[in-house]
């Protein structure tokens, strides 16, 4: 397996935050300026790398914080 190819941890919580204010992907996109195409990768945790500036557009829309909207569970297997 690649560099590209080394699974993540992080989950994505777009679908909760869009069904609680009511919103669909097509109007947060509208809102932050981030095609539907970018957001549903995002969405579906297929994506490799987010902008601050897009995760700030995103949570300023959602009214929501980051750790609202991505989580990375504990992975117990490790030790810190």
């Amino acid at each position: 397996m690649g560099e590209s190819e080394v699974p993540h941890r992080v989950r994505v919580h777009l679908d909760a935050l869009l069904a609680e204010r009511g919103l669909t992907l097509v109007e947060l996109s509208d809102r932050v300026g981030v095609s539907v195409v970018n957001l549903s990768v995002l969405k579906n945790g297929r994506a490799r790398a987010i902008r601050f500036s897009t995760l700030t557009a995103i949570c300023d829309a959602l009214r929501c914080s980051v750790g609202e909207l991505l989580e990375v569970p504990r992975d117990d297997r490790t030790d810190l």
